[in-house]
This record gives C-alpha cells, sequence and structure tokens, in this order.
C-alpha cells in the first residue's frame, strides 16, 4: 500500500512574521516559490495516484510548482480557523493572555464567516480528509501515494489523528514551510515514516 505524503505549502509574508493565517488568502513570497519548486526532487520516483489540496492560492500554488498534476480541492484541507485572532502573532495574543496555547485554550470568536474552530473541530475535518486519502490507498491503483497539500497546524491534526491520537496531539508535530512528511504502516499500524523534510541545500523552512 501506499502512503499519504503531507506537504505544508511555501512561505507567505505571514508565515515569516509569525501571523496566523487560516482564511486570508496570501501568495506565496519569492522564497516560498523556490521552497515549493524544491519539493518536487523530494517526490521523484514516487507514484502518486491522488492528489488533494486546499482552496488557498499558496497550497495550489505549492502543488503546481511541486509538480503535481490534477490535484482536487477539498475544504476540508483548510487550515484552522483562527477566528479573532487571524492576523495576529502569539506573542501578541500572550499579553493579554500569558499563559495561553493554541492547542489547549483554541481562539477568541471572530466574525460570523470565520467564527474559530478548537482542536477537536479541526479533527473532525481531518477524520473526513483521512476517510477519503486512506480509502483511494486501498482502491484500484494500489500502491499509489496520495498527496495532501495543506497547511500547519491542519497537518499536524491530522497526522494526530491518523495516529489515533487527540486532536490537541498534534502539538507534538513541528511542521516547517515547505515540508514534506510521510505517513504509512508498520506490521499493519500506522506509524510516522518521515517528518518535516526539506532539501539538504539551499532552501531552508521557515518555522511560522
Amino acid at each position: 500500500m501506499g502512503e499519504l505524503i503531507l506537504i505544508r505549502h511555501g512561505e507567505t509574508a505571514w508565515s515569516l512574521t509569525g501571523q496566523h493565517t487560516s482564511h486570508t488568502d496570501l501568495p506565496l513570497t519569492g522564497h516560498g516559490e523556490a521552497q515549493a519548486r524544491a519539493v518536487a526532487p523530494l517526490l521523484a520516483g514516487r507514484r502518486i495516484g491522488l492528489t488533494l489540496v486546499s482552496p488557498t492560492t499558496r497550497a495550489r500554488r505549492t502543488a503546481e510548482l511541486a509538480g503535481l498534476t490534477a490535484p482536487r480541492v477539498r475544504p476540508d484541507l483548510s487550515e484552522w480557523d483562527y477566528g479573532a485572532y487571524e492576523g495576529v502573532t502569539t506573542p501578541e495574543i500572550q499579553r493579554d493572555r500569558p499563559d495561553w496555547n493554541l492547542w489547549t485554550d483554541g481562539v477568541a470568536p471572530g466574525p460570523a464567516a470565520h467564527p474559530g474552530e478548537n482542536a477537536e473541530q479541526v479533527g473532525e475535518r481531518a477524520d473526513r480528509v483521512l476517510a477519503e486519502a486512506v480509502a483511494a490507498l486501498g482502491g484500484p491503483d494500489d500502491g499509489a501515494d496520495v498527496a495532501l497539500v495543506a497547511h500547519s497546524h491542519f497537518l499536524r491534526v491530522l497526522t494526530a489523528r491518523y495516529l489515533g491520537l487527540p486532536a490537541a496531539s498534534g502539538a507534538l508535530f513541528l511542521l516547517g514551510t515547505g515540508a514534506v512528511s510521510r505517513l504509512g504502516t508498520e506490521h499493519g499500524r500506522p506509524v510516522i515514516t518521515a517528518w518535516n523534510t526539506t532539501p539538504a541545500q539551499g532552501v531552508p523552512a521557515t518555522a511560522g
């Protein structure tokens, strides 16, 4: 059976400054585009039968530059809805809430269109994505991988859920921009087979 290949989009202006970015549709920076192109060699030799991508420009452009063809857009792959914390950095939030932690405390409510989510709500979306992706892994194109191109916090939640952990356990998995990770199995059990991989030279990831 193939593996799930997780690809975080390349750098944006807000990932560089550490501003929480969910629905704000920012483009990749020049460095972010270079990171996305550098994903292609990490996929060389792999047979990808299905690519699912977040609706955001930064995710779709990353998929394009990485050489992934015929991506299918899935709104469930969107980043954690940060509510009132959209565009705000963690240090700014902690001025008023010194012990604030996204994973345990969630976000302040935002406008009606973007009210915010907690970890469990993001986990419900991740479970739906996993159901489609895992079904494809066991489908007629057996042995082919499934690529998911999305966002840091969402992919961290998805990884926790794949491993059978609570959604908030995604806090354990740091994921940089332009990084590639793989989820597979060992003796029939879900495992991480590679994590936060970036090219060895030339295009560093940023953690924001």
